[in-house]
């Protein structure tokens, strides 16, 4: 049959706005949530208030002071808090968008905040005496900048770090990306943290077991998910979920288990989405990475999925005569299972920096027992608090960290973001930015680093931060001729009681 041109064009016209329809239904469908209301209420953190009408500017204040925190029913701890709130509040923005911090100290003792992953200028990197003064009792500090990147990141002190980050201070940074596709509207940020608190809800004392438990690594005896132990989210079977994970302890790995017969399909990490998705049983964080995941919860109406954290061999002392960690619960809801349509794979293209010419770093981490005293030091290439590293403007290295210690260690490198390669030289699959990499006892591990314009002293350190605090702890001097600057060495501040 001969259709007539009219008739035609209208048939085109419909299947177009048919077309057009189900991509707007399509993008509309996943930003409605799925679950039961109120499904994230005993997880869901809070934001922090932008006072600024600019659409491409988020203006914050952001306060440090002293104040009592339920940690669960009936356990109250004077902890050291942003705002508060343990973790502090998080800050929401999208990538491209300008962060201004107005930051307030009310503590009893000097602080700074540094914005762990984010790829600032050095002057708002928070390390006192390479970025800014510390900022004492009563003293305030604008940190501002933009935060170029998408992802997950935190914030926490650079001063006695170990102790302020054990008694509370720590938060999420949340870079959205205006063209994200995952397509997920159910979200959760989950911040894992632990406190370390006596029988009578105290903060146990930062230097608690001496110069062994620096060298171990202290961990707090109660862990806390967004601040909070043990809490029950709701969730409708089939239903997928993005979380967003940090580790912000001091010294604890999690070793992420959802249980039998879940998996997780870990689509990012430290520096945004990773070049393909990967599905594990099992997700490792050490102290300071992050992990993008999307999670189906299945199980029938009415039962539940304990989230747990499993042993990690992370060095002697970290799985013997230790237990699971019950993280929180998801209570399967009374509703019909959700049958996901298929959805498109999220990818990311990742260009490696070519390692032609690069310039080869040797780190070797070690340890040392004062024969005097007993007491542990940790040492980077043969010394603790290495004279400075130098790299200059665009130049690639790339660093292998040789452990010869008997404990795990998240190397930490301020301001930039590197990709992990492998025994052969080439990215670890699936290529991925990082910028705090675990180099597992007595075992080897090499990234490569292109470096921009950003000329300073940057930070790179252990995170385990008593180990830190015991030695682990050096600067990368960048500049454009890549010579030493003015000498200056780290300042050791002992991780003293307030």
């Amino acid at each position: 049959m001969h259709l007539q041109p009219s008739v035609c064009r209208a048939r085109t016209i419909s299947v177009a706005a048919i077309v057009v329809w189900a991509l707007f239904a399509s993008r509309a469908s996943a930003q409605t949530t799925l679950e039961p209301p109120g499904w994230d209420a005993a997880l869901r953190l809070k934001e922090a208030v932008d006072l600024n009408p600019d659409p491409h500017i988020v203006e914050i204040n952001l306060e440090a002071r002293i104040a009592g925190v339920e940690i669960a029913p009936g356990h109250q701890v004077n902890a050291w808090t942003y705002n508060g709130m343990i973790p502090g509040p998080l800050i929401r923005v999208r990538s491209g968008d300008r962060l201004i911090v107005h930051f307030s100290n009310h503590l009893p003792r000097a602080t700074t905040v540094h914005w762990h992953g984010v790829r600032v200028p050095i002057q708002m990197d928070g390390v006192p005496g390479y970025s800014q003064p510390e900022v004492n009792p009563g003293e305030s500090f604008t940190y501002d900048f933009v935060v170029p990147d998408a992802g997950l990141f935190w914030y926490h002190p650079h001063v006695m770090s170990a102790a302020q980050v054990g008694y509370g201070l720590y938060g999420g940074l949340l870079a959205d990306d205006p063209d994200d596709a995952v397509g997920i509207a159910d979200e959760l940020v989950l911040v894992l943290s632990d406190i370390g608190v006596d029988a009578a809800d105290h903060l146990e004392p930062p230097d608690s077991g001496g110069s062994t438990g620096m060298a171990f690594g202290r961990e707090g005896n109660i862990v806390l998910v967004n601040g909070r132990q043990q809490s029950t989210m709701t969730a409708r079977a089939g239903v997928p979920q993005r979380w967003r994970v940090v580790n912000t302890t001091k010294s604890r790995y999690f070793r992420l288990d959802l249980g039998e017969g879940q998996v997780f399909t870990k689509i990012g990490g430290d520096g945004g989405l990773q070049e393909y998705a990967e599905q594990l049983d099992f997700v490792v964080l050490a102290p300071g990475e992050r992990a993008d995941l999307i999670v189906t919860p299945r199980g029938a109406p009415g039962t539940q999925l304990i989230v747990r954290s499993q042993l990690f061999d992370r060095g002697y002392g970290s799985i013997e005569l230790r237990l699971p960690e019950d993280l929180f619960a998801i209570a399967i809801a009374n509703l019909p299972a959700y049958v996901e349509p298929p959805r498109p794979a999220v990818r990311r293209a990742i260009e490696p920096p070519s390692v032609v010419g690069a310039t080869r770093v040797t780190v070797d981490l070690g340890v040392t027992q004062s024969r005097q005293d007993g007491s542990f030091h940790y040492t980077v290439n043969g010394v603790s608090f290495p004279k400075p590293f130098l790299a200059k403007f665009g130049e690639t290295q790339i660093w292998t960290v040789t452990n010869q210690t008997p404990w795990s260690h998240p190397v930490h490198l301020h301001g930039f973001f590197f990709l992990v390669l492998d025994k052969q030289g080439m990215p670890v699959h699936p290529p991925q930015w990082k910028d705090t990499v675990s180099v597992p006892f007595k075992e080897t591990v090499s990234f490569v680093v292109r470096f921009d314009e950003r000329a300073g002293s940057w930070m790179f350190h252990c995170h385990i931060l008593d180990h830190a605090d015991g030695g682990l702890m050096g600067t990368l001097q960048l500049s454009a001729t890549g010579e030493a600057q003015p000498d200056s060495t780290v300042e050791h501040i002992h991780p003293d009681t307030p």
